[in-house]
């Protein structure tokens, strides 16, 4: 990215929002998964990152507060009145001094990729007028893209998202019936992931913004920047990060973390 003599480095701050209520999994944040609390698995991964030069835990509850700095981390308390996890960023980011760019990691994916997140931070960095970004990866052969909590995004063809939906997008009309005869393969259906990249003047921006039509009635906060005329660009990955939902999953991401572990130690 070109600096002017008086033009501050680009400096990318990541912002993990944790919250202790919800419907499906309350407490989720501390939950164990492996012996240590879901929100210290991920932000464990996020300080592996190179680009990032602070990882703020983000949260209302003094629980999660008072855990987060047991292990080391940089806690910021905020209002408890939030809408969402974006607002509660955007509260912190207003109070970081130097910050350029901001990253929302979604606290319940204990798998996330710190080179993805590297990536990420480095789009932002490099094309400066870039106001939104976020990534996405082909759906693997044992999921369902109909699966309505698995967000879909199209893309056009400079990467930038056209439209994300629970609805099964693109649809496919001719598929099993021979194609459209023009020799095009079709396109793949893109997993949507959690994570997000803003610049700070947009961030601050878009959460002044009241929520959209298309925001309410697919309960996605991303629409609302696309209603509004925001270009968010979507890196594509091979990376599939597993998030947890419901407790059901913790079986599941801890069988993956086994993994990685005993790769590591070969």
């Amino acid at each position: 990215m070109p600096q002017t003599p008086l033009s501050p480095p680009p400096r990318v701050a990541a912002i993990l929002p944790a919250r202790w209520g919800s419907t499906r999994f309350p407490g989720k944040p501390l939950h164990p998964i492996a012996g240590k609390p879901l929100i210290r698995h991920v932000w464990e991964r996020a300080r592996q990152a190179r680009l990032l030069s602070r990882v703020i835990i983000a949260t209302d509850d003094e629980r999660i507060a008072a855990a987060a700095r047991a292990f080391g981390a940089e806690v910021a308390m905020t209002s408890p009145d939030h809408p969402s996890g974006t607002d509660r960023i955007a509260e912190v980011a207003r109070t970081l001094p130097g910050v350029t760019h901001l990253l929302n990691i979604q606290g319940d994916e204990p798998l996330i990729d710190p080179a993805l997140l590297d990536r990420l931070a480095q789009t932002l960095i490099d094309e400066p007028a870039l106001e939104m970004a976020t990534t996405a990866n082909r759906f693997g052969p044992d999921e369902d893209p109909a699966n309505p909590n698995a967000v879909k995004v199209v893309v056009d063809a400079a990467g930038n998202a056209l439209y994300f939906s629970r609805s099964l997008i693109p649809f496919r009309r001719d598929s099993g019936r021979g194609g459209s005869g023009d020799g095009d393969a079709e396109p793949p259906f893109l997993r949507h992931h959690g994570l997000y990249g803003y610049s700070l003047p947009f961030l601050l921006r878009f959460v002044r913004w009241p929520p959209s039509p298309l925001e309410r009635a697919e309960a996605l906060e991303q629409l609302r920047a696309l209603e509004n005329g925001a270009k968010i660009r979507v890196l594509l990955t091979g990376h599939a990060s597993v998030g947890v939902d419901t407790p059901a999953d913790v079986a599941t991401v801890e069988k993956q973390l086994a993994a990685l572990s005993g790769e590591s130690a070969s």
